[in-house]
């Protein structure tokens, strides 16, 4: 058994000795997805999409428990659009696909195909909108868009990918901002209660804000070789898309206004987060929350016992009753290589079953994330399979958050900033909030600003990690994806 599981490990690379490929291994054995024909696009593959439903479903769930209703805009969205708004125009335009042609006809006006909606979303709420009754309105879609990257890889960065986009009007500046302070919180929430993930979340800085916001909110996730990835994004927009679509309301005291707006964004980069957060040397490790498949059924010797066979299907049975996504594994291959399919796909809990189990009245049960195995009795399967969901949910989160407080470093300058990001770290820094200091880390160290810290207190009695005036902001710095 030790040999195949070794030389089954041998498909996907080193996690210790090369981390990049094996993310792309991960992804392509674990059949999460494929590449495209066209460079920089993606399939999804039905157990990658699967994750990405179960993720949607709770999401979605919670967007409207915050009284957002869902909608959907064209992804076709005329050039003239993008350049109503000075700085959206320029923060787009190098990823933006462009529309032409018709067969052989040459459009009047070129069109984009939506890098993102702020716009013809916009150019709706100028219709929809002409009263302060009309407010707040709170849409989302979901939906696909076209960034056109240079440099692509798997669910981080594809030239195609999939996510929503909440875009919520006001009729005044506290509400907008405090929605875009509160889908933060949600979103949150859903990295912690649906993908096990501690994060860190804060306001970015001028310089990574959203284009043509008047403030963005971050929520930034630690991957296991201490870079960060941008899990999620929250935009005070203000008035400017409002004054370049012409959103008016009639106030009620009888003058016109510009809405505020706000907008929000996940995307599928969350799978790419699941899989670089948990994943260990054998593949994937999956919340059970969004598990495709939450259990495994695998009899042993099935076809030469037909008791264990009768009897896993019954334990399948019982486990899809009890509301388990489960499988049952009666495919004619050895236990040894389907224990380790299903482990490369990060199935939570497998359950074994052989003709010396059926005798003695029980079954094997073996938990993903830690790889502990217990036996318990056949009658008592279930309700431990339905308990060990919440225990694996807690155990992941758990093992993350204490990665990541263990790979958050306190810098001082230049040089202790220079060892902690060599090192696979945050930095915890202070700085002094000149743009020449933030342009320097990066030019530097390839590292940015991510979000400041949550707490601010005494910042000014530091010096900046860069230049050493006098800081302002307690922020932190990391490599990114």
């Amino acid at each position: 058994m030790a040999d195949n599981k070794d030389k089954f490990v041998n498909q996907i690379a080193d996690i210790d000795a090369d981390y990049t490929q094996w993310y792309t291994d991960v992804c392509l054995k674990a059949e999460l997805c494929d590449y495209g024909p066209v460079k920089g696009t993606m399939v999804f593959r039905p157990y990658g999409y699967a994750i990405w439903e179960n993720l949607q479903a709770e999401a979605d769930k919670r967007f409207k428990a915050h009284g957002v209703k869902n909608a959907y805009f064209p992804m076709l969205i005329p050039l003239s659009f993008l350049m109503r708004e000075a700085e959206h125009v320029e923060g787009f335009a190098p990823e933006v696909a462009t529309v032409t042609h018709v067969g052989e006809t040459e459009l009047s006006e070129k069109l984009v195909l939506r890098p993102t909606s702020e716009t013809v979303i916009g150019n709706m709420y100028s219709k929809w909108i002409g009263s302060y009754r009309d407010l707040p309105l709170k849409l989302n879609q979901w939906a696909n868009v076209v960034r056109w990257e240079k440099t692509t890889r798997p669910f981080l960065r594809t030239s195609e990918f999939l996510w929503q986009e909440g875009h919520t009007a006001f009729a005044t500046a506290e509400e907008a901002n405090n929605d875009a302070l509160e889908m933060l919180d949600v979103y949150s929430e859903i990295a912690r209660d649906v993908l096990a993930l501690p994060v860190f979340t804060g306001k970015k800085t001028e310089r990574e804000k959203f284009a043509g916001a008047v403030a963005t909110y971050g929520m930034e996730a630690m991957m296991r070789d201490g870079k960060s990835l941008q899990a999620g994004t929250t935009h005070y927009l203000g008035e400017n898309f409002a004054k370049a679509f012409d959103i008016k309301f009639l106030d009620k005291d009888g003058t016109h206004k510009y809405a505020y707006q706000a907008s929000w964004g996940i995307s599928t980069r969350l799978i790419g987060a699941i899989i670089m957060a948990h994943g260990d040397s054998r593949g994937l490790r999956l919340p059970p929350v969004v598990a495709p498949v939450q259990a495994v059924v695998v009899p042993i010797g099935a076809t030469k016992n037909e008791k264990v066979g009768v009897a896993s299907r019954e334990i399948y049975d019982k486990l899809i009753a009890a509301g388990v996504r489960a499988e049952l594994d009666e495919r004619d291959l050895s236990p040894g290589f389907k224990f380790n399919h299903w482990e490369l796909r990060g199935v939570p809990v497998r359950v074994e079953l052989g003709g010396r189990d059926l005798e003695a009245g029980v079954v094997t049960l073996c938990r993903r994330d830690t790889g502990e195995k217990m036996t318990v009795a056949m009658d008592s399967a279930t309700d431990t399979v339905v308990k060990l969901m919440d225990e694996i949910m807690n155990g992941l989160y758990a093992s993350a958050d204490s990665f990541n407080k263990a790979h958050v470093v306190e810098v001082k300058n230049m040089d202790e900033m220079s060892a902690a990001l060599d090192g696979g770290n945050f930095c915890d820094a202070y700085w002094c909030g000149d743009e020449n200091c933030e342009v320097e880390i990066k030019q530097k160290y390839a590292a940015t600003a991510r979000v400041f810290h949550a707490d601010q207190t005494g910042a000014d009695k530091h010096k900046c990690v860069c230049c050493g005036k006098k800081a302002k902001h307690r922020i932190y710095f990391a490599r990114a994806y």
